[in-house]
């Protein structure tokens, strides 16, 4: 279920963040489709609370500082280590593919950091895309790490729809997937989700949290290389937790 007004409010943020400039009331109408009603209360609500202000002091509206305190309080409260970042940009400049942090969102994963393939053919992907839990690597690799009584609840409740023919359909065929993927060594998915892309994804524990790195790229790159990079990208992430857990180890 959608709610409106909250979804109103952050398709705002977002037009904000590609505009990157003021807007007057009537612009953002007209860009966004609202009613100018609607409009003023969204953008008044904001104005009263400091998360937009008028930066000429008249007609154009714009977000305040006060939104990027914020992201930064929460970012910071639940720091992810450095090294991790640094992993996937080397990981990301060594196989020329899109590689990204994914963390769990309900019946989804969400992309909590990318580093996108140079290439002109690539997998694109940006911070905050949802990706289906049961039917993606990243997602089988998060769901990997869950307690039984918790994935089952959740696959549950998951609806087994077909975003293309390798999709999977049922919560055994996930279960089984997983299982294979844990014996392998890294979870694979091959157009489950996204037409003509290969996926590879590792579990990532870390600090408490259930997380997986991700590679995405078409399939005509991928598919040739997934062993070989599932073996080299596997002993670098295991390496990582060891490195972390040793440091994290009292004494």
């Amino acid at each position: 279920m959608v709610v409106r007004q909250a979804a109103n409010v952050l398709e705002l943020i977002e037009y904000f963040s590609q505009r990157l400039r003021p807007a007057t009331l009537s612009e953002i109408s007209d860009d966004l489709g609202w009613p100018r009603s609607s409009t003023f209360n969204i953008v008044d609500t904001l104005l009263q609370r400091g998360y937009i202000y008028t930066p000429d002091g008249r007609f154009g509206y714009y977000p305040s500082p006060r939104l990027q305190l914020l992201a930064d309080a929460i970012t910071s409260a639940a720091p992810i280590p450095a090294r991790v970042y640094e992993l996937i940009a080397s990981l990301a400049e060594e196989t020329g593919e899109t590689v990204s942090l994914a963390a769990p969102a309900g019946l989804n994963v969400t992309l909590v950091h990318v580093v996108e393939s140079k290439s002109v053919i690539r997998y694109s992907a940006a911070v905050g895309k949802l990706l289906p839990i049961h039917t993606t690597a990243a997602g089988r690799a998060v769901l990997s790490q869950m307690p039984a009584a918790t994935r089952d609840a959740l696959l549950a409740k998951v609806s087994f729809t077909a975003y293309q023919p390798n999709s999977l359909m049922s919560r055994q065929a996930v279960l089984e997937e997983i299982e294979i993927s844990l014996s392998r060594g890294w979870f694979q998915a091959n157009t489950e989700f996204t037409p003509d892309v290969c996926g590879l994804a590792f579990v990532l524990p870390i600090m408490g949290r259930k997380m997986s790195v991700a590679i995405g790229g078409p399939s005509f790159r991928m598919q040739p290389r997934m062993h070989e990079l599932g073996t080299s990208v596997k002993r670098r992430v295991d390496l990582l937790l060891a490195e972390i857990e040793a440091e994290e180890r009292p004494g």
